[in-house]
């Protein structure tokens, strides 16, 4: 069985202080062009039609195409729309839905290919993905599969998919892109259905290989927002946890901006000694998680480093086309900015109010305005609006206090050169 393998042991690894002499990494990782000029990403749902009935899809997908979604053409529009950027040309991934339910998936990737663009594919687990499919997918220029994996059993990842046989297809797909020579992303949602479920999860990334694991935390938009959320000191118990386990696979998460400040809180605590757990307050939560994943093998070093998380937002580095052509600061964001049907994407990105405002830290309200970490974190857009119909309202699932971290002093270069020692 695949959530039975074993694995293998490695010496421990450590978070003291670096050697003498060895410089150390960067904490956080800078966007390398002008994000006030292009995205570092650009998403695009390329339809809705999902054979599968997700808890807490933000699309609510349904079986059928919708007659609206951009064409073939205008799918070949928006192409070179994002390549139209410059260089270096955003990464482009074709999501959904299901993008294999579009019968001209292949041309579109070839045509990206042609204007230059890293493509990446994000289907949803289903017997379309046949090892033939995915050959197809990587000939025509996909370079990554982006999969799903919301437990580490079949009981778990199909009762929150909806369908039985999601687990089986999801890792056959894994297992196949990887012999491919497929980068594969596993992304993972946060809920309660399986929070004492994420280190078995953690190991199955680490047996199968994937290039990175997302975390991504729930945001209450579509059917998501019908499940229960975590609590703001359940969310640090987690990111803590995503930060231990950057040593067995590599790690990050998505829509859980602060985990950016939780890699500097223990990045100082590291250098000087601390015990993270006492200082940070961790809970029940971070203890049972931590203790799991010491009995699974996940405190066992298979990296040398850490993944630095990316210095990444909605709307500021980060753009969301729709299936209609509606551009949105983030897939979870449903405020829309401009429809590419009719303005040129990177006119959107580049002057619209909303991509604006987002990229304008000193908008934002409550405890994340007057946030020292706000630079770098700025929280969640998508749950602050999903939660309050406000984009600049604080971050609801993040329990930390202002100015509360007890070694500011050590903080205050970090925050200034962007996470480098």
């Amino acid at each position: 069985m695949y959530d039975q393998q074993p694995v293998p042991a490695r010496p421990p690894a450590s978070d003291s202080v670096r050697p003498p002499g060895r410089p150390a990494a960067r904490a956080l990782r800078g966007q390398r062009q002008n994000v006030a000029d292009r995205p570092f990403i650009v998403i695009w749902e390329a339809t809705r039609a999902c054979p599968l009935a997700c808890r807490h899809c933000r699309a609510e997908a349904v079986p059928d195409r919708d007659p609206r979604e951009l064409d073939t053409a205008a799918a070949r529009e928006l192409l070179a729309q994002v390549a139209s950027f410059g260089r270096p040309a955003p990464l482009f991934v074709i999501t959904g839905g299901d993008p294999f339910q579009r019968p001209d998936l292949l041309e579109l990737i070839r045509h990206g290919r042609e204007l230059g663009l890293s493509t990446a594919v994000a289907p949803s687990g289903t017997p379309t993905l046949t090892r033939q499919a995915l050959r197809e997918v990587h000939a025509a220029g996909a370079a990554a599969l982006s999969l799903s994996l919301d437990g580490s059993t079949a009981g778990l990842h199909d009762g929150f998919r909806g369908v039985p046989g999601v687990f089986r297809w999801t890792l056959d797909a894994w297992d196949t892109a990887l012999d491919l020579g497929m980068k594969v992303q596993i992304n993972t949602t946060v809920t309660r259905h399986n929070l004492e479920d994420l280190p078995y999860i953690v190991r199955l990334v680490q047996a199968h290989r994937a290039v990175v694991w997302s975390a991504f935390f729930l945001v209450p938009t579509g059917r998501g927002s019908l499940l229960s959320g975590l609590t703001a000191r359940e969310t640090e118990d987690v990111l803590n946890f995503v930060y231990d386990v950057g040593l067995s696979v590599p790690a990050k998460t998505t829509e859980a901006h602060h985990f950016r400040r939780v890699v500097l809180q223990r990045r100082v605590l590291a250098e000087r000694g601390e015990d993270h757990v006492a200082v940070l307050g961790l809970g029940a939560l971070y203890r049972r998680l931590r203790a799991r994943a010491r009995t699974l093998g996940l405190d066992e070093a298979v990296r040398r480093s850490r993944r630095p998380p990316l210095d990444i937002n909605a709307g500021r580095g980060f753009v969301f086309v729709s299936h209609t052509g509606t551009v949105h600061p983030s897939g979870f964001l449903p405020l829309a900015a401009g429809d590419v049907r009719s303005s040129p994407l990177p006119e959107i990105y580049r002057g619209s109010r909303l991509f604006t405002g987002l990229r304008d830290a000193d908008k934002l309200g409550g405890r994340c305005g007057r946030c020292e970490f706000r630079r770098v974190c700025g929280g969640s857009r998508s749950r602050a609006y999903g939660l309050t119909r406000d984009p600049y309202a604080e971050e609801p699932w993040c329990a930390y206090r202002p100015g509360s971290f007890p070694f500011q002093e050590e903080l205050a270069p970090l925050l200034a050169t962007g996470g480098a020692a």
